[in-house]
């Protein structure tokens, strides 16, 4: 009886051994923080216009690339970058090892948006100039962090011809990394908001709930959200270009995580 104790223990061990060894267990994101250096620096980053320097403070500048994750090395899309305001600041807090894709879509439509972005882009070495349809993302390598403030809600406005808000989220989570971050900023609609269509008419903002449904749909995970850029003064009945609220909106910010 011992004999055949022992040869099942034997049995045993040698089963063990031949299991494939446990996967790793992923490391928790490391947070972020507003007074990190390379955050501090990209705020201080003297090419920068004081135009943008004077809205640091109602766009919550340093926390909101402490949200994001931004952090040294990484390569992060500036998906429909404006005037190139956060470009900036990413391209000096990934530092020279990162890269920075501003993108504009190809077809030079947009040509007011395409000439002061092009500017940015040549004063930052590590900006690289990402032509490609918004709602067929694609860059030359993985990415850590895509990035987009203010602009889901024009996806829904056809005269902007910009393409499919669902293929645009899908394409995002193809072109990341796994655990990779999607961040989205918008202006806030009333809960429940129909969607606009009509770009004249349009308040330019959007339900925040529709924005997450729609992003956790193309394979997301909701991470966080952030409360820097809420405005409970605003009613969220207004445009957002109305003097009363514009640059005060209440506005969402969410980050998604590619599993």
């Amino acid at each position: 009886m011992k004999r055949l104790a022992l040869a099942a223990l034997a049995a045993l061990a040698l089963a063990a051994c031949n299991q494939p060894p446990a996967a790793p267990t992923p490391e928790a994101p490391r947070e972020v923080s507003a007074d990190a250096a390379h955050i501090v620096a990209a705020l201080a980053d003297a090419r920068r216009p004081q135009e943008d320097k004077d809205r640091d403070s109602a766009r919550h500048a340093a926390e909101t690339l402490a949200f994001a994750r931004i952090e040294p090395g990484d390569k992060v899309a500036d998906l429909i970058p404006g005037g190139g305001y956060f470009t900036r600041l990413f391209a000096v807090a990934v530092g020279e090892e990162g890269r920075v894709y501003p993108v504009i879509r190809p077809d030079g439509v947009a040509k007011d948006f395409e000439t002061p972005i092009l500017e940015v882009a040549a004063q930052y070495p590590n900006a690289v100039m990402a032509r490609t349809p918004y709602d067929a993302l694609a860059f030359p390598e993985p990415l850590d962090v895509i990035f987009t403030a203010q602009n889901y809600h024009d996806m829904y406005l056809p005269e902007y011809e910009l393409g499919s808000a669902a293929n645009m989220n899908a394409t995002a989570f193809a072109a990341l990394k796994p655990g990779g971050l999607y961040v989205v900023i918008d202006h806030s609609a009333v809960a429940g908001s129909a969607l606009e269509t009509d770009a004249q008419a349009a308040l330019h903002r959007i339900d925040q709930a529709r924005v997450r449904s729609e992003v956790e749909a193309a394979g997301f995970v909701f991470d966080a959200e952030s409360e820097v850029l809420r405005n409970a003064a605003d009613t969220r009945t207004i445009g957002v270009f109305d003097p009363a609220v514009r640059g005060r909106t209440d506005q969402f910010m969410m980050r998604f995580r590619k599993p």
